[in-house]
């Protein structure tokens, strides 16, 4: 009985085969996962809630700073979020997997919808993304107090959010996953509370001070 033999290629590169084994991780396995199902918000109270018709695909867990600068109020000062300085880096976590999926920034709305506010502030909150490039502003449209709600239970913490987006941008190779974007949600928030010292007297006006704090960041789109 004869057998068939498959010949053995001399050109088989490791090299590639894990690279493409690690693209299909990033994005055959993250992205699809993140963008496609699988993502369930907490309840959240009507003021943080997305309109109907919109429905979160996808979501990361924030690591960041929130910055502060004191400044004089009455006749001492207190410290004042420094809308210049939200900063954070945002992870998708799929089993052992644990991937850069977003940067949240300050920068411009050079691409401004039809929400924008007018005239446009001189920054926006910006997310954009690992995988393409391609970016969202958002406006801050309603808040709820840390501590108030199961979806924002930790009390101290910095508020919990909902955004609107107001503009978003393609990345340079065409890329549009963030220009879904409708709405933005900041859940779970923990630390990044202005501290309660360093900033209570004329003296201490102009210190600035970045806090540390984690969150859950939802992205919706229009259904």
């Amino acid at each position: 009985m004869s057998r068939c033999f498959v010949p053995w290629k001399s050109n088989f590169q490791p090299v590639r085969l894990v690279g493409r084994i690690a693209a299909f991780v990033v994005t055959g396995a993250l992205a699809p996962l993140a963008v496609a199902g699988g993502i369930t918000p907490p309840p959240t109270p009507l003021s943080i809630t997305p309109p109907a018709g919109n429905t979160a695909f996808l979501m990361g867990n924030a690591v960041g700073t929130q910055g502060y600068v004191c400044l004089p109020s009455g006749s001492g000062a207190s410290w004042t979020v420094d809308a210049s300085r939200p900063q954070a880096t945002l992870f998708f976590t799929f089993g052992p997997f644990i991937q850069q999926i977003l940067t949240h920034f300050l920068s411009p709305d050079t691409n401004p919808n039809q929400f924008a506010p007018n005239p446009l502030p001189f920054g926006s909150p910006t997310w954009q993304s690992s995988l393409d490039s391609s970016a969202v502003w958002g406006n801050k449209l309603a808040s709820i107090a840390a501590g108030s709600d199961p979806s924002c239970p930790n009390s101290g913490a910095i508020p919990c959010l909902l955004l609107q987006a107001i503009g978003s941008q393609a990345g340079p190779t065409g890329g549009k996953l963030m220009t879904l974007t409708t709405y933005i949600q900041r859940l779970n928030t923990a630390g990044g509370s202005a501290p309660s010292t360093g900033c209570a007297q004329s003296s201490d006006v102009g210190a600035q001070v970045l806090v540390p704090y984690t969150a859950d960041y939802y992205f919706y789109k229009a259904q």
